[in-house]
């Protein structure tokens, strides 16, 4: 973890895009351009994480402790170039699941405002 000004207060909201970097991250270590297939396909497409966007944030998520580089897969075969792969921490762990309950607490208040049905 680096010194000096960080972009993650424990306690605090995420960005959104640091919260489904995060829960792409959940299940799996993944590359770039894994993390982007995987937040496009849990968000159904309506969230969409650029290349530079993406990698700006996983160096701020790096210094601050919620992600790591780690190793590619043992077999995995390059198209071209080094991947970086990135795992989730368990303090990045923390924040995404401080982040989910916030966001169903979210989705609680909405449901008892009759915005949203108790069946979705």
């Amino acid at each position: 973890m680096t010194r000096g000004k960080t972009s993650f207060t424990p306690g605090t909201p995420l960005p959104d895009h640091w919260f489904h970097i995060l829960l792409a991250l959940a299940d799996d270590n993944r590359h770039g351009l894994g993390i982007i297939q995987e937040v496009t396909a849990q968000t159904d497409g309506h969230i969409q994480v650029w290349p530079g966007m993406l990698y700006l944030a996983l160096k701020r998520m790096t210094d601050d402790g919620l992600v790591a580089e780690t190793e590619p897969p043992a077999g995995f075969v390059t198209g071209g170039g080094r991947p970086r792969f990135y795992r989730i921490t368990p303090l990045g762990r923390r924040a995404c699941k401080a982040e989910a309950d916030r966001h169903a607490r979210l989705v609680n208040a909405a449901r008892a405002k009759r915005i949203l049905s108790k069946d979705l």
